[in-house]
């Protein structure tokens, strides 16, 4: 598979919300090495605590480090979800040390696109977007580290007109705090209507306030 042929597996044409299917990782993946088997066989589908069915009303947001959050979309895919990575960061240039390490999230969605094409999930299905929370690590060491950090803004998910649109009304954050790229937008669908729920993935998702960002923030 190439990285286009990957790309059209997590956004298959017909499928609500795939706009926001971000391209950037796709389209560095070499099928000529990366879809090797010692790439693709180091992945795990979890046990999913805090979902136990298919809310009609709810969408999902799964905050994680690296990988994580392409095993854990792909065990809310299997409940009926469908998945939409939103990793954003480039590439590091060749030998350099990269800030965030993109290489294993580039491996997984190879893996998760292997998962998902066996999968069928409704073309309407409620959404669950997939970010690293590695994104914001803008701290140099050196100036020979590659900065590739990355923040997320308010054109890069859904308007909160649009959730309400499509009956959702409230989003479920996984991860372990709400950052502050998050926070923002959040804010922002918290205003028009739409409830926020929190959990770490353990315990039940609660309700929560999210407070208005201050201004230096992206």
């Amino acid at each position: 598979m190439t990285g286009k042929d990957i790309f059209k597996i997590w956004a298959p044409s017909g499928a609500r919300w795939i706009e926001w299917v971000k391209p950037v990782h796709f389209a560095a993946i070499d099928h000529k090495y990366e879809e090797q088997s010692n790439y693709v066989c180091n992945f795990t589908i979890p046990k999913i605590f805090y979902i136990n069915d298919l809310k009609t009303d709810t969408a999902a947001i799964l905050d994680l480090p690296g990988h994580d959050g392409i095993e854990e979309g792909l065990a809310l895919a299997k409940l009926g979800f469908r998945p939409i990575p939103l990793y954003n960061g480039t590439n590091e240039q060749h030998g350099a040390m990269p800030l965030v390490d993109n290489r294993t999230i580039r491996k997984a969605l190879i893996w998760g696109a292997l998962e998902l094409k066996d999968l069928k999930i409704a073309d309407t299905a409620l959404p669950v977007f997939l970010l690293d929370s590695n994104r914001a690590h803008g701290f140099r060491i050196d100036v020979s580290v590659f900065d590739n950090s990355w923040d997320l803004y308010g054109q890069d998910m859904p308007s909160p007109e649009y959730f309400l649109e499509n009956g959702i009304n409230k989003i479920i954050v996984r991860g372990e705090k709400i950052q502050k790229d998050l926070a923002k937008i959040l804010y922002n669908y918290q205003k028009k209507g739409v409830s926020i729920f929190f959990t770490n993935g353990y315990e039940k998702p609660k309700e929560v306030s999210v407070k208005k960002p201050h201004r230096n923030i992206k």
